[in-house]
């Protein structure tokens, strides 16, 4: 990312948890995200369309951290991803900020990605212990108060190894929950799932939105993104195609890739 000196004004705009101006991401000579640009409302489940290689998991990534991106501005909060503001300029943020902003945000993989040699309560809880610094009895029972909450209480001393792939989704959603994020990405969460898993997954995302829950989802699952989104981006060859309320997109779309996106998936 280039530097600059001066401070956007988008710093103040805090009703928006993400807001993101002309994003642009390259491997060497491939140009990924070409100029990306949203916003994500406190509050708003927002969800993310397109085909395969269009760089919507790449775009995750940048917000959370994971990836660096060479061009726009990407918010989350009150920071600029990727930089520090010295109060005189920006510089490139230091590893050990990148760190505490990224636990900060709560992210929900396709593979779960859990510790196989933890049971599901201590995969919610490490980050609470060992990043957070929580006691560790103050930790469990926040982990416990979770597992409750994704319907897995009763699982709490299983090993992943022990659980369907909807329970250990919903064991990731519990740890993404467990540091109170002011958001939450979800990356594709029921593409390693069969088809009898899903509902269950969604259920708890559908849950979650109920609560307030700022969600920033990239997924194939159009029903549900029509049911409970509150905005729909389509993302194509790396730009944003067409946005707006999930049933003008889905059932309206005025974009032509749009709709021969959506009449292949169907």
């Amino acid at each position: 990312m280039t530097m600059q000196e001066t401070v956007d004004v988008s710093r103040n705009d805090l009703d928006n948890i993400v807001r993101v101006r002309n994003l642009r991401k390259s491997y060497g000579d491939l140009e990924v995200l070409k100029g990306i640009t949203l916003n994500v409302r406190k509050g708003e489940a927002a969800f993310i369309i397109g085909a395969s290689g269009s760089g919507k998991s790449t775009f995750l990534r940048c917000v959370n951290s994971l990836e660096t991106y060479q061009g726009g501005e990407l918010w989350v909060e009150d920071y600029l991803v990727g930089a520090e503001w010295t109060g005189k300029r920006w510089v490139e943020a230091r590893a050990a900020t990148t760190a505490s902003r990224r636990s900060r945000i709560g992210m929900v993989f396709q593979r779960f990605n859990l510790f196989p040699h933890m049971t599901a309560l201590e995969n919610v809880i490490s980050g609470l212990v060992m990043v957070h610094g929580v006691e560790t009895t103050q930790a469990r029972k926040r982990g416990m108060e979770l597992l409750d909450k994704v319907g897995l209480a009763d699982r709490a001393e299983s090993y992943p190894a022990r659980l369907s792939g909807g329970q250990q989704q919903r064991v990731a959603i519990a740890r993404a929950l467990a540091a109170n994020p002011s958001v939450i990405l979800f990356d594709e969460p029921t593409s390693a799932l069969d088809p009898e898993l899903v509902g269950e997954v969604l259920s708890v995302m559908r849950q979650l939105i109920r609560d307030g829950m700022t969600m920033l989802v990239v997924t194939h699952e159009i029903t549900f993104a029509e049911e409970v989104g509150d905005t729909v981006y389509f993302i194509d060859k790396g730009v944003v195609a067409e946005a707006g309320a999930p049933a003008d997109v889905i059932r309206n779309p005025t974009n032509a890739r749009t709709a021969e996106f959506l009449a292949r998936i169907r």
